[in-house]
């Protein structure tokens, strides 16, 4: 968590596309609010259409059940991307996902980024009394948006797993920004998703 002087947002981009995307503008819009209450805002970015995230592998899974005091060289390195995504989820106090809508579900690029910080021992743990996960007290709000999905709908197989995994490694304060069904009239569902926004308490 960051200090008590500085708000810290991790704003995690998931769109594929940079010109037209509706998430990454009204990604932009989340943060634009969240700034007015908190100039001293501080924003990291992890943008998942940039090179260099890379899917787990072989090597990945066996240096992440390898424990930490036994780790070599190899299995460090094979790691350290994962650790970074880990540390800069720990330092935020907002995290921001602009998560659209592809097939379904959600892309690919935020699967992998899923896949590369939910982590037994490092946000999460076994108890006997079940899952326990270490990135409580934090916000998470999700810009949701879609051609032919309605937020929580029969076809939406986003949301739900979006908020159950950010729970599950202990993240539970979750908003939406629905601007789902944008293929069914996009400018009043852009609209009404940004009133919503000018709701958002910093």
């Amino acid at each position: 968590m960051s200090d008590q002087n500085q708000a810290r947002v991790l704003r995690v981009d998931a769109s594929m596309r940079h010109a037209g995307s509706q998430s990454r503008a009204l990604t932009d819009q989340v943060i634009e609010r969240l700034r007015r209450d908190r100039p001293d805002l501080h924003v990291q970015v992890r943008d998942l259409a940039e090179p260099g995230l890379r899917f787990i592998d072989e090597a990945w899974i066996s240096a992440n059940f390898t424990d930490p005091a036994e780790r070599n060289d190899d299995q460090k390195a094979a790691l350290a991307r994962s650790d970074a995504l880990v540390e800069e989820l720990r330092q935020a106090d907002t995290i921001v996902i602009g998560a659209p809508v592809y097939n379904y579900t959600i892309p690919a690029a935020l699967k992998a980024w899923i896949d590369m910080v939910v982590r037994a021992r490092e946000t999460f743990r076994y108890t006997e009394d079940g899952p326990e996960g270490f990135l409580k007290g934090k916000r998470a709000i999700i810009v949701f948006t879609s051609g032919g999905t309605d937020l929580g709908g029969d076809n939406d197989f986003a949301s739900d797993y979006l908020r159950y995994i950010l729970g599950f490694i202990g993240i539970t304060d979750i908003e939406f920004i629905n601007a789902g069904g944008l293929a069914f009239g996009a400018e009043e569902r852009v609209a009404a998703a940004s009133e919503t926004i000018e709701t958002l308490a910093a």
